[in-house]
Formats: structure tokens, sequence, C-alpha cells
């Protein structure tokens, strides 16, 4: 019966482990969208090839953009959205 009762607690932190990630991952996700909506409303950015990936609440932005008054634009768009902590901005200036 122990063994039994302990392999049910096992499984149970296993399951509620696996929850936490999923969760974690969804946030995630939910913050990627939301900061390319951010982007692509901004008039300025509509149209540069930025793409966005977020991890543990921090956004990294890649692709590339015409000026450096761009790549900080994105930056500070980015960083205004829910749940950002912090912006690693990877983009590069360029045509």
């Amino acid at each position: 019966m122990k063994t039994l009762k302990a392999l049910f607690l096992a499984a149970s932190l296993l399951g509620l482990a696996g929850c936490a990630s999923t969760g974690a991952f969804f946030d995630e996700a939910s913050t990627t969208a939301k900061v390319k909506k951010a982007i692509y409303s901004e008039p300025s950015l509509k149209v540069m090839d930025i793409s966005v990936s977020t991890d543990d609440g921090v956004v990294e932005l890649t692709g590339m953009v015409n000026t450096r008054a761009e790549r900080l634009k994105a930056a500070q768009v980015a960083s205004k959205v829910e749940g950002v902590k912090r912006v690693k901005n990877e983009l590069k200036v360029g045509k």
C-alpha cells in the first residue's frame, strides 16, 4: 500500500510540473504575440522584417531594419508590452 501511495504521489508531482511548464509556454507565446502585434501596429515598423521570440520574459528581436532609429523604436515598442522583462535587440541595420 505504501508503494502505491508513493507512486501516486510521484505521478501527481510530475503532472503538476508538466502543467507549470505548459503554462509558461503559453505565457511566452502570448507575450511574443503581443510584441509582434505592437510592432506591426507601429506605422514606422509595419513593413520591417522583424522576428520575435520570448524566453522567460526576455524578448529577442532579430531581422533587418533600415535605420538605427527603427532599431531603437522596435526595442522601445517591445519593452512597453505587458509581460516583457527585458529586450535583447539583435536587429541589424541595412537595406
